[in-house]
């Protein structure tokens, strides 16, 4: 699994990055996308373009393609948009490390490229029982 860095912020994420890298080595394989870090203007830009919500969120995933007859070798899975300032409040407010939150929503962002979703219980379960998974396998806890 290769992860490609993009930093739009003046931030210094070498520790995330760090982080990220390592949960996605336990999972292997030759896909590939980007992770994006933005400040929350960006964010809520981007939410309130493509999502039509005029909010701050953590994490914005836009896979490569919807289309479930894609063709599922192609590498390049997307972009994953994580919004610092926002992964250290929730890192604060769920009481567990900043690497942590990071390495969380590197993991949901990549789900949702992979077509994973949250938008029905059962749906939700699978997803989050994956996040765990992968999570508990790089040696990630609460």
């Amino acid at each position: 699994m290769k992860v490609n860095f993009f930093n739009e912020t003046e931030t210094k994420t070498r520790s995330y990055e760090k982080i990220i890298k390592n949960v996605f080595k336990t999972i292997g394989g030759k896909k590939e996308f980007n992770i994006i870090f933005v400040d929350e203007a960006e964010i809520k830009r981007i939410n309130k373009e493509y999502r039509k919500l005029d909010k701050i969120t953590d994490v914005i995933s836009f896979a490569n393609c919807d289309d479930p007859t894609w063709d599922k070798h192609n590498k390049e899975l997307g972009d994953v948009f994580i919004c610092i300032e926002k992964a250290i409040a929730q890192a604060k407010e769920y009481g567990h490390s900043v690497q942590r939150e990071f390495a969380f929503l590197a993991v949901h962002g990549y789900l949702h490229l992979c077509g994973f979703d949250h938008m029905s219980q059962d749906d939700e379960k699978v997803m989050f029982q994956k996040q765990d998974d992968i999570l508990l396998k790089a040696g990630i806890k609460r």
